[in-house]
C-alpha cells in the first residue's frame, strides 16, 4: 500500500518505522527537520513539505497528532487531493465529536474516516504490540486494520466513528487516576517505613494492582530512571475529553471530574513539558521520601 503518515512524535515515529517495513511510505511533520531526519534514517521513505504532497496518490493517510484540531485542519487539505475511496486513519488521542465532524467533511469527497487511537506507548509501538481502538463502519475498520497491523497486536472495533476516541479518553483518565492513587498510597507506606519495592510486590499480588504498579512504577520509579515518554499536558487533555464525553452521555461523573481538576492543577504547577509520572515525583517531594528499590 501507499501510505502517508503525519506526526513523527514520541509514539508516531516508531509507528511510522513499522509501516515503512511493509509499505511505501511518505512522512510529514510540523517540524520539517524531523521529517527530513526520518527520511535520512529510513531508506525508501520520502519526506514531504506539505499535506497536499502527503495525500496525493496515497491509499491511506495516518495521522498521529496532539489534538483533533490539527487533524481537522489536515483533513480539510486532504479532501482536496485524495480521491474518492481513500482512507484517513486517525491515531490521535482525539475527541469523539470532532471525529464525527471530520468524518462528515471527508465523506463529502468520498473519503472514509476511522478513529484509531492507540495504547501502549513508544516501547510497544517499536515492537508492533500496540492496542488500537477503532470507530467507524465495519468495512472501513477492516481496511484500517490492514494499515495498523504493522504496529498493532490487538485491534478492536468498538462502534461507529467516535467510539475509538471515547474509549481512549476513558482509558487515559483511568490511567491518570491510578497514577495519583498509586503515588499517594506508596509514599504513605514509605513514610511509615515500609520498603517501596516490597510494597509494590504485595500490591501486584493483590487486588490493588494496576498497570501503573505492575509496569510503570517498577520500570521507571523504583529504578530512578524516570524516562520522559508522554507529556502530562497530553494526559490532562485526554482527561478533559473523558469528562466531556461523560457529560455528553448524561452520566454523573464526580470522580472523573476530580481527576481532571487535579491534572489541571498539576499541569499549571509542573509546566507543559512535565512527564505524566511527575505527579509521583511531586508526591515524593511533598512527603520527603523516595520510592526506590
Amino acid at each position: 500500500m501507499r501510505i502517508g503518515f503525519a506526526g513523527l512524535g514520541a509514539i508516531g515515529a516508531p509507528m511510522a518505522e513499522r509501516l515503512a517495513e511493509r509499505h511505501e511510505l511518505k512522512v510529514w511533520n510540523r517540524s520539517p527537520d524531523k521529517a527530513a531526519k526520518f527520511e535520512s534514517e529510513h531508506p525508501g521513505v520520502r519526506a514531504v513539505a506539505t499535506i497536499s504532497e502527503l495525500g496525493v496518490d496515497c491509499d491511506a493517510v495516518v495521522t498521529c497528532l496532539p489534538t483533533s484540531r490539527e487533524v481537522a485542519a489536515i483533513a480539510s487539505e486532504l479532501a482536496q487531493v485524495m480521491s474518492a475511496g481513500k482512507l484517513l486513519v486517525d491515531c490521535t488521542s482525539g475527541d469523539p465529536g470532532s471525529s464525527r465532524e471530520i468524518a462528515a467533511t471527508l465523506a463529502e469527497s468520498g473519503i472514509s474516516f476511522v478513529d484509531a487511537p492507540v495504547s501502549g506507548g513508544p516501547p510497544l509501538a517499536r515492537t508492533g504490540q500496540l492496542t488500537v481502538m477503532c470507530g467507524g463502519s465495519e468495512a472501513d475498520v477492516a481496511r484500517a486494520g490492514e494499515v495498523v497491523a504493522a504496529f498493532a497486536a490487538k485491534v478492536v472495533h468498538l462502534g461507529p466513528v467516535g467510539s475509538g476516541h471515547a474509549m481512549k479518553a476513558i482509558n487515559n483518565i483511568l490511567l491518570a487516576a491510578n497514577i495519583l492513587a498509586a503515588g499517594e498510597g506508596l509514599v504513605t507506606l514509605a513514610r511509615l517505613g515500609l520498603d517501596p519495592r516490597k510494597a509494590v510486590e504485595v500490591l501486584n499480588a493483590s487486588s490493588g494492582r494496576s498497570f501503573v504498579t505492575e509496569s510503570l512504577i517498577p520500570d521507571r520509579v523504583l529504578t530512578g530512571t524516570w524516562p520522559r515518554l508522554f507529556r502530562l499536558a497530553l494526559l490532562e487533555k485526554d482527561a478533559g475529553i473523558a469528562v466531556d464525553t461523560a457529560a455528553d452521555a448524561g452520566i454523573d461523573h464526580p470522580v472523573l471530574d476530580f481527576v481532571r481538576e487535579e491534572y489541571r492543577a498539576l499541569r499549571a504547577e509542573l509546566g507543559e513539558e512535565a512527564d505524566y509520572l511527575d505527579p509521583i515525583r511531586l508526591a515524593e517531594q511533598r512527603a520527603g521520601v523516595v520510592l526506590r528499590g
